[in-house]
């Protein structure tokens, strides 16, 4: 093979032998380089994800403190901290989880910024707004569930009612003068709550939107509503327990585990009440698949941990049929959109209440 040469020219400029400046690339010289250079994103992609995470990661919770998901995000956030690192907790409550959800469908999908979301967020966007401020599909990404969590309807200390019949009597008997809280427009709460207004024959039981499940409870041990669709947390068991509120029933399918004095709304005459929600971490769509995995795999660590708060909040809220384990894989939209068929009730109680034109739309 002959060996390259150069040669200084007349006009005074180096050439190799092939007559080319030195500065002009040959074709298999730039092919290469080329080669390299495309490879540069993919390579840095990959380091930058078996980096992650550098720094703190923002967790938004839709919703104010006191409600489920603040209950569950906040010990959550300390058994991951081996895991991911520092988890930063952010309540941005209103629009019934819609406002905190829409700022995380906005954010930079890098894994710094995560939604505390579910099957209300999902639902609650894709079948309640006109003017959706986002779209859960295509713009969020379900990474896995921590939890399945049922609602409680909850009565004031002061209504004589021990169970849902005897609260329909009374409502009845007291037309135009009662209200019952919910987390918000567009809630699952306000729809179980609806749907049950519709079910019972109770038009004029006034709703009045929180903008989260806390300032409910709140309200609802002062009195100020006599009736309240909160989630079935430790706070809203210790308050039943203790006197400062009743809970007529539970919309789980079964007794729960940790409760099994509460009847379901099933046994109170109600079975067209019963549903459930899923919980769980979201990213903005487009967060690269290995961060998506290394959270993915963050959760399905804290479910194998028993005896951990996130653990004891998975039993509070679990019935037998519920026992089994809670789908942790990524990307697993089933198990925020359509769990347990949840979906296809969310569709099937909108439309029968939005017949009845008791649910505002909000835009």
């Amino acid at each position: 093979m002959k060996n390259r040469k150069r040669e200084i020219c007349t006009s005074g400029s180096a050439r190799d032998e092939d007559g080319q400046p030195p500065h002009l690339l040959g074709r298999r010289q730039f092919l290469h380089l080329a080669a390299g250079a495309a490879a540069l994103p993919a390579v840095s992609r990959i380091t930058w994800a078996q980096a992650y995470p550098s720094r703190p990661i923002r967790l938004v919770v839709p919703f104010p403190p006191g409600g489920a998901f603040d209950t569950l995000a906040r010990p959550w956030v300390e058994q991951v901290k081996p895991l991911l690192g520092t988890m930063i907790v952010e309540n941005i409550g209103g629009g019934g989880s819609s406002l905190g959800a829409a700022a995380v469908a906005r954010a930079r999908p890098d894994g710094y910024t995560i939604l505390l979301g579910g099957t209300l967020p999902h639902v609650n966007e894709a079948l309640f707004k006109s003017r959706p401020l986002y779209d859960p599909v295509k713009d969020l990404d379900p990474i896995a569930g921590l939890a399945v969590v049922a609602l409680a309807l909850a009565v004031h200390p002061s209504v004589p009612a021990q169970n849902l019949k005897e609260f329909v009597a009374y409502a009845k008997a007291n037309a135009g003068k009662l209200s019952y809280g919910h987390a918000g427009v567009g809630s699952l709460n306000q729809l179980t709550g609806e749907m049950f207004k519709l079910l019972a024959g109770l038009p004029e039981l006034a709703q009045v939107p929180y903008r989260g499940a806390g300032p409910v409870m709140a309200d609802l041990i002062s009195g100020q509503v006599v009736m309240g669709m909160v989630a079935l947390t430790s706070q809203s068991l210790e308050f039943h327990r203790s006197g400062k509120l009743r809970i007529l029933a539970v919309t789980s399918p079964e007794r729960l585990i940790a409760a099994p004095e509460l009847p379901t709304v099933a046994e109170g005459s109600f079975p067209g009440l019963t549903n459930q929600s899923t919980i769980g971490p979201v990213a903005p769509a487009g967060t690269p698949k290995p961060i998506i995995e290394q959270i993915a795999q963050a959760v399905r660590t804290t479910l194998a941990e028993p005896g951990s708060e996130v653990d004891r909040f998975r039993l509070r809220s679990q019935s037998r049929h519920d026992a089994r384990e809670i789908p942790a894989s990524p990307r697993s939209r089933c198990c925020f959109l359509d769990a347990g068929g949840r979906g296809a009730w969310v569709e099937d109680r909108l439309t029968k209440v939005h017949q009845s034109c008791s649910l505002r739309e909000i835009s």
